[in-house]
C-alpha cells in the first residue's frame, strides 16, 4: 500500500508541475511540454489504480492515452511551426495572426 501512496504522490506532483507549466510559461513550446506532463500523470494514475484494482482495461486506456499524446505533440508541433512561420514568434501571448 505504501508503494502505491508513492505513485500517487509522484503522479500528483507531475500534475501540479504540469498545470503550474501551462499557466506560467510564455512559449507555445513549454506550454506543449507542461500539457504532456498532464497526460503522463492521468496516464500513471489509470496504471496505478489499474493494477491495484486488477482492472486490465484501465491500463489499456493509458496505451490510448500515450498514443493521444503522441498525436497531440505532432499537431502541436505542426501549429507551433505554422505560427513561427507566418508570425515569426512562438510566445503564445503574440499568436493574434491566428485569430479568424
Amino acid at each position: 500500500m505504501s508503494a502505491m501512496r508513492l505513485m500517487v504522490t509522484v503522479s500528483s506532483a507531475l500534475f501540479c508541475l504540469g498545470v503550474y507549466g501551462v499557466l506560467t510559461r510564455r512559449s507555445a513550446i513549454a506550454i506543449l511540454l507542461a500539457i504532456e506532463l498532464i497526460l503522463n500523470a492521468a496516464t500513471l494514475n489509470f496504471v496505478i489504480f489499474g493494477r491495484a484494482l486488477g482492472n486490465p482495461q484501465a491500463q489499456a486506456f493509458a496505451l490510448f492515452i500515450i498514443a493521444l499524446a503522441a498525436c497531440e505533440a505532432a499537431i502541436g508541433l505542426a501549429i507551433i511551426i505554422g505560427l513561427y512561420r507566418n508570425a515569426k514568434t512562438i510566445w503564445a501571448d503574440q499568436a493574434r495572426i491566428l485569430r479568424g
